[in-house]
C-alpha cells in the first residue's frame, strides 16, 4: 500500500474509532453504571443528526450563529431531553427486570422514528459544513484529506478529555463512581441517587447526539440511521467492559481500525470483522479489557 493512502487510512481508523468513542461513551454510562439496557441510545444519535439538519437555519436566523452554535443548542436540548425522559420513562426501570428494560426502550424507537416521519419526512437530507471546515489538507501529489474529519477527531478528543477530567477529578464524578460501584451506600450517605442518574442519563443523551450532530455532514442524515451505530456501540461496551470508559475508548479504536482496513483489505467480510474482534477478546477476557471503573 502506498505510504500517504495508508496515512490516510489510519486518519479514518482515527477519526471513525473516536466518532464511535463519542457514541459508545453514553451507553457505557446508561448501561455500565446505571444496569439500563438502553436500545433507544442510537436514536439519540439520529435525533442529534436531525437536529443538526433541522435547527441549523432557525440558529443562523435568530441566534445569529453557524454550526458550532448549532452543536452548542443541540447539546442544551438533548441533554434536557435526556433529563425528562429519565424522569418520566427510565426511573421506573432500575428495578425491573432487562425484559421490561429492553420492551420500554424498543417502544421508545418506534415513537423516536415516527415522530422523525412526521415532523422531517422519509428524504435523505445533507448537512453543509462550515466553510471555515470545508477544505482540505494536501497529502502527497493528488492526494488530500478532509479538515472536516480533522473537526470530528478533535472534538472527539476534547470530549474525551473532559470525560476523564470529570470522571477524575471532580466531586461529580465521585459520585458516579460510587453510584455505580454500590448505589445503596452512597443513598445511605446522603446523595441523591435518584437526581444523580438523571443527570448520567442526560450526560448520555447528549454525548450520543452531539456524536450524530457531527457525523451529519459526513454520513448525511436519514431515516434509521440509528440502528447500525447502536449494535457496534454495544459491541464496543461489551469489548471495552461494561461501564469502562477508557475500555470503551480503546475498544473504538480496536474497531475502527478493523473496520476500516477490513474494508481495505477484506472487502467480502468486513461487515463480521468487529463481531470476530468481539469474539476473539471475549474467549481470553470474558469481562472485557477492563472492568467497571
Amino acid at each position: 500500500m502506498d505510504p500517504i493512502i495508508f496515512l490516510i487510512q489510519c486518519l479514518n481508523a482515527v477519526q471513525y474509532g473516536l466518532l464511535l468513542f463519542l457514541i459508545a461513551s453514553g451507553l457505557t454510562l446508561i448501561f455500565g453504571i446505571m444496569g439500563i439496557i438502553n436500545l433507544a441510545h442510537g436514536s439519540f444519535y439520529m435525533i442529534g443528526a436531525y437536529m443538526a439538519f433541522a435547527l441549523q437555519p432557525a440558529v443562523a436566523q435568530y441566534l445569529g450563529g453557524g454550526f458550532v452554535v448549532t452543536l452548542a443548542v443541540c447539546i442544551v436540548l438533548t441533554t434536557l431531553l435526556g433529563y425528562a425522559l429519565e424522569w418520566a420513562f427510565f426511573s421506573f426501570l432500575y428495578t425491573r427486570d432487562h425484559l421490561q428494560q429492553v420492551l420500554m426502550t424498543y417502544g421508545l424507537i418506534l415513537v423516536f422514528e415516527e415522530l422523525r416521519s412526521i415532523i422531517v419526512g422519509n428524504d435523505v437530507h445533507g448537512v453543509t459544513p462550515p466553510e471555515w471546515l470545508d477544505g482540505s489538507i494536501v497529502l502527497g501529489g493528488v492526494m488530500s484529506y478532509p479538515v472536516y474529519r480533522l473537526f470530528i477527531s478533535a472534538v472527539c478528543l476534547a470530549v474525551a478529555l473532559a470525560m476523564y477530567l470529570v470522571l477524575t477529578h471532580t466531586r461529580l464524578g465521585m459520585k458516579i463512581r460510587a453510584g455505580a460501584s454500590n448505589r445503596e451506600m452512597i443513598s445511605s450517605l446522603g446523595v441523591n441517587i435518584k437526581h444523580l442518574y438523571r443527570v448520567v442519563f442526560a450526560i448520555g443523551v447528549a454525548l450520543a447526539a452531539l456524536a450524530g450532530a457531527i457525523a451529519a455532514p459526513v454520513t448525511s442524515v436519514y431515516p434509521g440511521m440509528g440502528h447500525a451505530v447502536l449494535i457496534v456501540s454495544f459491541v464496543i461496551v461489551v469489548i471495552g467492559g461494561i461501564g469502562s470508559i477508557r475500555g470503551a475508548f480503546l475498544a473504538a479504536m480496536l474497531v475502527g481500525f478493523v473496520d476500516t482496513f477490513g474494508q481495505v483489505f477484506f472487502p467480502g467480510i468486513s461487515g463480521m470483522l468487529a463481531y470476530l474482534l468481539m469474539a476473539l477478546i471475549l474467549l481470553f477476557k470474558p469481562q472485557g479489557l477492563f472492568n467497571q471503573g
